[in-house]
C-alpha cells in the first residue's frame, strides 16, 4: 500500500489519532479549569437542540482554521498562542478528530479533542446550558 492509495474514512481516523492524545470527557472539563479552551464545533441546529457547554468556544467548523490560527487575521481573541491547549469537540467525536489534525497542521501543537463529543459529555453529566 503506498501513501496515494485511498483509504476509508475509518482508516483515516485511526491514523490521524495516532499522531496526539485524545481526551476524555472529565479530562477535558479539568483541562478547562485549568486554562485550555474548548472549542465547539457542532452546527447550530444541534446546539440548539442539546445545549452549549458554559464557557465553550463556539466556532463552525468551516471557521475553525481561521479562528484558531494565532497569526491568522481573523483569529478569535482566545487565540493567543500556539502554545495554547485547545480541546475540540463534535457531536459525537469524529469530525473533531480531523479538525484537531487540522490544527496541528497550523502548529497549535497541543491540539486535541473529546472523546465520544458533546454526546459523551452531556452523558457524563458534565455542565451543559440550554441554547439561547
Amino acid at each position: 500500500m503506498s501513501a496515494t492509495d485511498p483509504v476509508g474514512i475509518d482508516e483515516l481516523l485511526e491514523r490521524v489519532r495516532t499522531g496526539y492524545t485524545r481526551v476524555s470527557p472529565q479530562e477535558a472539563y479539568e483541562a478547562s479549569l485549568e486554562g485550555a479552551l474548548l472549542v465547539d464545533i457542532r452546527y447550530q441546529a444541534l446546539r440548539e437542540r442539546d445545549g452549549l457547554i458554559p464557557g465553550a468556544l463556539v466556532v463552525e467548523r468551516n471557521e475553525l482554521e481561521w479562528r484558531l490560527d494565532p497569526q491568522g487575521s481573523h483569529r478569535a481573541a482566545e487565540a493567543t498562542d500556539h502554545g495554547l491547549q485547545v480541546v475540540v469537540i463534535c457531536n459525537e467525536g469524529y469530525a473533531s478528530s480531523l479538525a484537531a489534525v487540522s490544527l496541528h497542521a497550523l502548529g497549535l501543537h497541543r491540539a486535541t479533542d473529546l472523546t465520544g463529543g458533546f454526546q459523551a459529555w452531556k452523558a457524563a453529566g458534565l455542565p451543559v446550558t440550554p441554547a439561547a
